[in-house]
């Protein structure tokens, strides 16, 4: 599987979401939805089936209950994976906030007896795939694979990437069930990790999905049968996915789904020159000026925890909410270190509107995500270096 020119990358997932806008065939009256209980909401259940065709799943629970991405991603592993059943996270350990839930907070999966391993990544950041092999041979219920890199320094995985994990695992345990964190990586390529073999997917609806007008939630993709337990896990069993309502946001989810090709390309294109600028500066960014790109982060190394607060308060003063704000390093729920942030986004925690994170921790990297127009994102970056230039600020 190559990778595609950008502008061939965005024609086919255009086409791809318009083609699955087309065979749905949702009409105008359609989008209202439902309170309450939220039994028959049809604005839920045209998006949900709509965004099945999107993800190539054969079934989607997309739900304003499952408040976030980790939300979706635990609810998916607790479900799936009984007390007394192995766990694996195939790319060591997973981002702050999740292996928490999976593993360090007092109400863990792990506290609540689910076998959690991790396999380390090889010398070059990569999913070692022999020792992956010999853990399964082991025994093993659920593969976690987290495509993006988080906000740590680590690889992204590539769809086809995600593909060969999933062989490796398949061919060894069959009957395994291999869930990939999609956060982040959603529409910026020509296909998603269930083409290629994968039995779930989770993510949020605030980023890369919801094109700036989704409201909130997150969703789980994948094999019917799975998503039906998901589903009774989440809600009750012998009601599964019949309650939930959609409580009036329908316009807003399948409309932001109509236009989220174009976000992420903006996006993409955004990042780009951001890594462009800072490794013309002299800074390590991943991926490089004109590399591929596989999610909707760009790390920039600055090195040292004052460039880090430099950047983000370089960034905030391109925010549209917010900008005069001055972001500080503090305490983050899930994470050990203090964390120093930047945003003023429309939708709190919507990582495809401009923003950025930085963990104060070796290598001290920040992670430059999101920027629904190019030009908004250009402006951000070049704020941010000359902020950790010591430079004045172009607006001043």
């Amino acid at each position: 599987m190559s990778a595609l020119p950008p502008t061939e990358r965005r024609a086919r997932v255009t086409a791809r979401v318009l083609s699955a806008f087309l065979a749905e065939g949702i009409s105008s009256d359609e989008l209202a939805g439902r309170l309450g209980y939220g039994y028959d909401d049809t604005a839920r259940d045209r998006y949900e089936s709509l965004l099945a065709r999107v993800l190539g799943a054969e079934r989607v629970l997309a739900r304003l209950s499952l408040v976030s991405g980790t939300h979706a991603i635990i609810t998916a592993l607790a479900a799936l994976t009984r007390p007394g059943e192995r766990l694996l996270s195939a790319m060591g350990s997973p981002y702050d906030t999740l292996r928490m839930a999976i593993a360090d907070a007092p109400d863990s999966l792990s506290a609540r007896g689910i076998v959690y391993e991790e396999i380390p990544r090889d010398a070059d950041g990569d999913v070692d795939l022999e020792a992956l092999t010999r853990a399964c041979i082991e025994g093993v219920t659920t593969v976690f694979v987290q495509r993006s890199r988080g906000y740590a320094s680590r690889r992204s995985l590539s769809v086809a990437r995600c593909g060969e994990i999933v062989h490796a695992v398949k061919r060894v345990a069959p009957k395994a069930i291999v869930v990939v964190d999609n956060c982040y990586g959603e529409l910026v390529e020509a296909c998603e990790p269930t083409e290629v073999g994968a039995d779930l997917l989770a993510g949020s609806l605030i980023k890369n999905l919801g094109g700036t007008l989704a409201p909130g939630g997150g969703y789980v993709a994948g094999r019917a049968d799975l998503i039906e337990r998901i589903a009774s896990w989440h809600y009750a069993p012998g009601l599964g996915a019949k309650v939930g309502s959609s409580l009036g946001f329908g316009r807003s989810f399948i409309q932001g789904l109509f236009q989220a090709p174009m976000i992420v390309d903006e996006v993409l294109a955004g990042l780009d020159f951001a890594a462009a600028l800072f490794a013309e500066l002299g800074f390590e960014v991943d991926p490089h000026p004109g590399d591929v790109r596989t999610d909707i982060v760009q790390a920039i190394r600055l090195e040292t925890p004052d460039r880090l607060t430099a950047f983000a308060r370089g960034l905030q003063r391109a925010m549209p909410l917010d900008a005069r704000f001055a972001p500080e390093p503090g305490p983050v729920p899930g994470y050990a270190e203090p964390v120093i942030m930047s945003g003023g986004a429309f939708i709190s925690g919507a990582t495809i509107e401009l923003s950025c994170d930085a963990p104060l921790r070796p290598p001290y990297e920040v992670y430059l995500q999101g920027g629904a127009m190019r030009e908004h994102a250009i402006l951000g970056a070049v704020l941010a270096a000359d902020a950790v230039q010591g430079a004045p600020c172009l607006l001043e």
